[in-house]
């Protein structure tokens, strides 16, 4: 029962992280800011503009 709950624990962080979920509480403790509609539209475009500018290559 430990491990699957262990497995389960380290699913839901894999999923957090590839959602930009962490990502985005960084960025909240960072800015001192708290969670809203507009913080996350506003973080979400930032990070796409970032993305589109610094593509990856190869």
């Amino acid at each position: 029962m430990k491990r699957l709950r262990k497995a389960g624990r380290l699913l839901l962080a894999l999923l957090r992280e590839l959602g930009d979920e962490n990502a985005y509480r960084r960025h909240l403790a960072a800015h001192g800011k708290e969670h809203s509609r507009q913080e996350w539209q506003k973080f979400s475009q930032e990070r796409l503009r970032w993305k589109f500018v610094h593509p990856k290559c190869c």
